[in-house]
Order: C-alpha cells, then structure tokens, then sequence
C-alpha cells in the first residue's frame, strides 16, 4: 500500500499514466490507472466530443469505486481534415486491431498530397475530475499546437507523436526528449492546472482520497 493518497485515473494506458503521474507526484498524490485497478469498468466512449467522453468516462467509474476519478480524453485534430481524427484518433484506422501504425499510416495516406503549410494540427485534452459520488469537482481543456510530418520521425512517445512537430524545436514528439514533452504536451499542460487544483483542495481538506 502506497504511504501517499491514491488518485485513480480511468484510463488503462500507462503511458498515459506515467506522464500525469511524474507531474502528480510533485505535490504528494499517487496515480494509479486501471491497469493497477482490479475492479475497474470498462466505459463505452460514446460521446460527441472530447469534453463528454471525459465526463463520462470520470462520473461512471467514480460510481462504480465510490473513489475520486480522473479522467481525460485526447486526441489529434487535423486541419486539413476539418478536425479529423478527433475524437476517433485511437480508432482511426478502424475498431478491429487498432494500432498506432496503422492510424498513422492512414494520417499519412490523407495528407499524401497536401503541402507543409496546410498541415496544421492540433493535440487536444480534455481532463474531468469526479468525486466519489460522480459530481465533477474540476475540469479543463488544454491543446498544443503543431503540424503533420511526411514521414514517421522518432521513437519516443506514442500514438500519433512521430508524426506530430512542434515547429519551434524543429522536432516531432518522437524526437524530443520527455522532459521537454512533459513542460509542452496538451496531457501535461492540463495536468498542471489539475494540479494546482489538487493543491488547494488538499489544503483545504475537500479531498477524500484513499491509500492503496
């Protein structure tokens, strides 16, 4: 059992799960996914935007473990493709065997013909916090800019981040290092109005978090 209190985060990646949790852990909370979460629930993301997927997603496992609950829904959003994939970015390429290759090699395919300059995008993130009870107790969006690369560039990161440049370093995400990715990133930009959020809540004894 963690000596730190425990906020549970709705989501199963622990990618995902490491980057808010490196911010967290900064003022003292612990994070833990669904992956560490025997009785979880899996929530159909069914809603229209990023900001309902979001809400969703925090007042129903919030129910469900009577525990406080993050959650967060993200994704790419294309210019060019009139905010394409959106919401749909992790199923782009279909429902059935989803895989960060095969999303972007449709991005690509999409984009095959359009110049550098009109290749502009977008990361969004959308971030709920819910209480035991399902009322949400905070929320924010939070979006960083850059453009769609030619080609695949870099390691790091997942989903869509080699192909995503921020065009003041010159680098995709998959090429810059993770701490500059954690300072820039839509995840840990929204991560830390969370957390100053969390902050205040603590000191004034509004959060109930267990340890696990």
């Amino acid at each position: 059992m963690s000596d730190q209190p425990c906020l549970i985060f709705g989501t199963s990646s622990r990618n995902k799960g490491q980057e808010a949790s490196e911010i967290l852990d900064g003022i003292g909370i612990a994070l833990k996914t669904l992956a560490d979460v025997p009785n979880g629930i899996s929530v159909v993301e069914d809603g229209d935007s990023f900001a309902a997927n979001a809400r969703k997603k925090a007042i129903e496992q919030a129910l469900h473990l009577h525990e406080w609950v993050l959650a967060e829904d993200s994704g790419l959003c294309v210019d060019y493709l009139d905010g394409a994939p959106g919401i749909y970015s992790a199923r782009f390429a279909g429902e059935e065997n989803r895989s960060d290759a095969r999303n972007n090699a449709l991005l690509l395919a999409k984009l095959q013909d359009v110049p550098l300059e009109k290749r502009g995008a977008h990361y969004a993130c959308h971030m709920v916090l819910a209480d035991s009870t399902g009322a949400i107790a905070f929320e924010t969006e939070e979006i960083c800019r850059g453009r769609i690369l030619f080609e695949e560039r870099g390691v790091n990161g997942f989903g869509y981040d080699p192909l995503f440049e921020i065009v003041e370093y010159h680098k995709s995400f998959g090429e810059l290092a993770p701490e500059i990715k954690r300072a820039i990133s839509h995840r840990a930009r929204a991560t830390r109005k969370l957390a100053k959020a969390l902050t205040v809540m603590l000191r004034d004894g509004k959060l109930e978090l267990v340890n696990r």
